[in-house]
């Protein structure tokens, strides 16, 4: 989930390092096991995640967990004491300095221009994601569905679903879950409940997210929310088993006067393509706006590249627009190329060489606006749009994800019989 809030500042720290991804170049040995990772956001901030070092047929990997998710790595290099660790799809690494049970060093974000370098420590043989001093016997219960706004009482306001689920074992009462907004959600989170306090954190490659807050009655509040170093809000919830957000279909639409969409952007081989080419007459076509930086877009991807593969012959085409976080075609080619990849996409890629929302909206005009990543437009067979979903619910959502897979394909298939 992309949501388009200015929360941007300057601040750089230059890396420099020969970096070469090959595992039989390492010269000593990285701690197989569990690790508990620190990203340090402010001076009085970390943010804690979890993950585990695998070594086997001489090829080391690092999985990192949240909740259900499981992400490997494995572009991993070793060179003496500096460990390199970079991630998949996403273009983010760590360099860091072994010193045996420990980990020091940062995490690196390429995505970003500001604020996109963390200070990173690990360290070995601990599981714990949150570390919680004076615990008591008091296990406060935050399981089900949650009505949130965030930045409450200013004109930066939005609403958002918390929905949560809460184990309870001994010695711990973990925690996991995701918040849901109009555009989009957070994906996997994982933390813990202790006395009255609320913990949930996610590290991903693209992001890190870390929240807060404090548990009174039915409602929680002093809740902050840190998205790395660069973003920070405040939030509140209360439970509210039957609070819905607006439909994702009626946020993004064409403007009055338009039925039709069109662009023409280059291909990752450089060919200029266009909506009004042969290819895509008389077809149903989806037209994914997504960027390689975002975990959502991400989690469309998966869906979306199978799906294209069983409905081809039947009519369908889908074109991704990618709003890559650079100006260097080349380089945006590259991250598209990793998703390409990753996910065995076999729909066109095309680099529009813009970014973010308001430059989404420019290259397509004829929307209102364009609000987050990804937004998916459904094209029917005479080239009218019948459909624009805003955001977009991954598998962290549970029955919000099967649903929307659901009405998915079945619109489809719909609009492939018609």
């Amino acid at each position: 989930m992309i949501k388009t809030i200015n929360v941007f500042k300057s601040g750089a720290i230059v890396i420099a390092s020969l970096l070469f991804f090959n595992n039989s170049i390492a010269q000593s040995k990285l701690r197989t096991g569990d690790w508990r990772g620190l990203l340090k956001l402010n001076d009085s901030t970390q943010l804690p995640f979890n993950f585990e070092v695998k070594y086997d047929l001489d090829i080391y990997s690092v999985v990192f967990s949240n909740a259900e998710e499981k992400i490997i790595a494995n572009e991993i290099a070793i060179k003496g004491d500096s460990v390199f660790i970079k991630m998949p799809v996403f273009d983010s690494e760590f360099k860091c300095k072994s010193y045996g049970d420990s980990l020091k060093g940062v995490w690196i974000n390429h995505a970003r221009k500001e604020k996109n370098v963390l200070p990173f420590i690990a360290y070995y043989g601990n599981k714990n994601r949150f570390i919680i001093k004076n615990w008591t016997n008091y296990e406060p219960v935050v399981t089900g569905k949650w009505e949130v706004e965030f930045e409450p009482g200013t004109s930066d306001s939005y609403k958002a679903i918390g929905d949560f689920k809460q184990l309870n074992v001994k010695n711990d009462s973990k925690l996991t879950g995701t918040f849901s907004t109009e555009a989009g959600d957070y994906r996997y989170l994982e933390g813990v409940m202790a006395n009255s306090d609320f913990y949930l954190s996610c590290f991903d490659g693209a992001h890190a997210f870390l929240f807060k807050a404090k548990l009174k009655g039915d409602n929680l509040i002093n809740g902050h929310f840190y998205s790395g170093a660069h973003g920070h809000e405040t939030w509140i919830a209360k439970r509210n088993e039957k609070f819905q957000l607006r439909n994702p279909d009626s946020l993004t639409y064409l403007k009055k006067g338009y039925n039709k969409v069109d662009f023409s952007f280059k291909n990752l081989e450089g060919k200029q393509i266009s909506l009004s080419d042969t290819k895509y007459k008389n077809k149903v076509v989806i037209i994914q706006l997504m960027g390689t930086w975002c975990p959502n877009c991400m989690d469309e991807t998966k869906f979306l590249a199978p799906f294209y593969d069983n409905y081809k012959s039947k009519g369908l085409e889908i074109i991704g627009l990618a709003f890559e976080r650079t100006d260097d075609f080349n380089k945006a080619v590259s991250n598209v190329s990793r998703l390409k990849a990753k996910f065995q996409v076999n729909y066109d890629l095309l680099i529009t060489m813009k970014t973010g929302a308001q430059q989404a909206s420019e290259a397509l005009p004829m929307l209102n606006k364009v609000m987050a990543f990804p937004t998916t437009i459904y094209i029917d067979k005479k080239g009218v749009v019948r459909k624009i979903y805003t955001g977009y619910y991954g598998p962290a959502t549970g029955e919000s994800y099967v649903k929307q897979e659901k009405e998915t394909k079945d619109f489809v298939k719909k609009l492939l019989e018609e």
